[in-house]
């Protein structure tokens, strides 16, 4: 989506979104589906989080929109915009936000894609028994963008939602990872089918593959012969310092029992992580299974970069975008506004002149337009 003049960001936003169907009734449409839709991601960049403060942002820079959109009947309310994403199929608008990141992202073999969910908490609607929002997402850890993402009804659904996930994502040569609750062998094998490999944290999901892998190592540790080489980091600061080892082993060489239908798994792992803060100390042991060769350095990363989904996107939603605080839920609304904000902290995550976080590009943009066609423009 490359801007194609300075002042006229217009056809960077609308090419992917010209062939959606408009859910409106042909005498209803006042305003043309793609001026609600350059406003909507225009404003969620510059940092409005709902439809008032949209409208709000449409009000307040008409002038620099009018730039490149006709806007023959002015600024849509907020009822507008609100009525509209609620009718908007938001697998169209998820579709067209894909293929968006298919020819934005940059193919990087070995790069870690992130799997996770994450519950719109003010979505749910008491009066009609309207479940919360649950979206699982996908995270390119080296691009730092949202690949793609389903909704589910509840947390319990990732399990089906991951591989329609992966179907709708190029992760050929990727290394996909996921929590505990994706460590199934159904999910092992759609990945591998896609031409990508797994590390899928292991916990008591997994009783006897988690109980197999914990007694390898607790053989190595007790052991006198010289355990597998470990690879060791270390950060700290605050008074902290945190300590991560992991070894890995090959499953056939330790006879690991309970391999049929896992698809290509090769490795487990153990990370073991210290926490020293104001003088106490703890430790954690994680296990994890993979596809990948056991090398333990590899390991290492992938298990440190899949946390990327939470650090950079999750609780980037919730401290700069305000998500976990959005009270939207009429329609398909919560849906399309989650697509609306993951398609904003993509382009910001892209634009690397500003040496700020996430919110503070957001109020830049919002004050500055020059600074705001420099974020269009990594569209």
């Amino acid at each position: 989506m490359a801007v194609s003049s300075e002042a006229d960001p217009s056809p960077a936003l609308t090419e992917y979104f010209a062939d959606l169907d408009d859910p409106r009734r042909e005498n209803s449409t006042d305003y043309p589906l793609h001026e609600i839709i350059v406003l909507t991601i225009c404003g969620v960049i510059c940092g409005a989080d709902g439809f008032t403060s949209i409208a709000n942002f449409g009000e307040a820079k008409k002038e620099w929109l009018g730039q490149f959109l006709e806007l023959e009947n002015g600024i849509p309310s907020h009822d507008t915009i609100g009525r509209f994403f609620g009718l908007l199929d938001p697998e169209a608008f998820e579709a067209r936000f894909s293929r968006w990141v298919h020819e934005a992202c940059e193919h990087v073999d070995g790069e870690v894609v992130a799997i996770d969910g994450k519950t719109l908490r003010r979505s749910y609607d008491r009066d009609s028994s309207k479940a919360a929002v649950h979206m699982v997402s996908a995270w390119a850890s080296e691009n730092g963008m949202t690949l793609g993402q389903v909704k589910t009804e509840k947390k319990s659904n990732e399990i089906t939602a991951i591989p329609e996930l992966l179907e709708v994502l190029d992760v050929t040569g990727c290394i996909v990872t996921i929590d505990a609750m994706g460590c199934q062998k159904a999910i092992t094998e759609a990945i591998t089918d896609e031409g990508a490999d797994y590390v899928l944290a292991l916990k008591d999901n997994q009783g006897e593959l988690r109980a197999d892998t914990e007694s390898i190592f607790d053989r190595i540790r007790k052991s006198d012969r010289e355990p597998p080489e470990a690879c060791k980091s270390v950060t700290g600061g605050h008074d902290r310092i945190e300590t991560r080892q992991c070894w890995a082993v090959d499953v056939e060489e330790k006879g690991l029992v309970d391999l049929e239908g896992w698809h290509e798994l090769s490795a487990v792992c153990m990370v073991e992580y210290e926490r020293v803060e104001d003088g106490e100390r703890a430790i954690e042991r994680r296990y994890y299974i993979s596809s990948l060769d056991p090398d333990a350095e590899a390991l290492l990363k992938a298990t440190r970069r899949h946390w990327h989904i939470e650090n950079r996107m999750h609780w980037v939603l919730d401290v700069a975008f305000r998500e976990d605080q959005s009270r939207i839920r009429a329609g398909h609304a919560a849906q399309n506004m989650a697509t609306a904000r993951r398609l904003a902290l993509s382009l910001l995550e892209q634009e690397d002149s500003l040496s700020v976080g996430v919110k503070n590009k957001r109020l830049r943009a919002g004050w500055d337009h020059d600074y705001l066609r420099t974020v269009l423009q990594e569209a």
